[in-house]
């Protein structure tokens, strides 16, 4: 029997914390119930904690990257936090470079990370000249 991953909100980001292996069912049980909380709060970020992932295969390498490419489709970002080093050796050994994915050592730093990135984001064409604004 697959188990549910929990998707826990802090503010407007999206917090999956994998603390056990995951089965093909259960990987897209997640992305279906991540997807439709990022629409359903309208979180401009998602946090992946992985603290708890000893071991990695290509499966979760692509899991996490297509995690983040729906995010991204959908408008929030996506952060990997807890990573291992055992678990980076073996994402690079088997050649993937999880592409549009940002990662941070603590769930603290990948939180602030998506601020920033959040922030800027506001900040967009604020105190831009009237004249530039049009042309952007």
């Amino acid at each position: 029997m697959s188990e549910e991953v929990p998707v826990l909100q802090i503010g407007q980001v999206l917090l999956v914390s994998i603390q056990t292996d995951l089965d093909d069912q259960a990987v897209m049980g997640l992305q279906d119930d991540l997807s439709a909380r990022v629409v359903e709060t309208g979180a401009h970020g998602v946090v992946i904690d992985i603290t708890a992932v000893e071991i990695v295969d290509s499966f979760v390498g692509r899991m996490l990257a297509t995690i983040a490419a729906i995010s991204r489709l959908l408008d929030a970002r996506t952060v990997v936090v807890g990573m291992r080093p055992a678990v980076a050796i073996t994402l690079v050994e088997l050649g993937l470079s999880l592409g549009g994915v940002k990662t941070a050592l603590t769930l603290d730093k990948g939180l602030r990370m998506l601020e920033q990135a959040n922030a800027r984001m506001q900040g967009g064409l604020e105190g831009v000249a009237p004249d530039a604004a049009a042309d952007a």
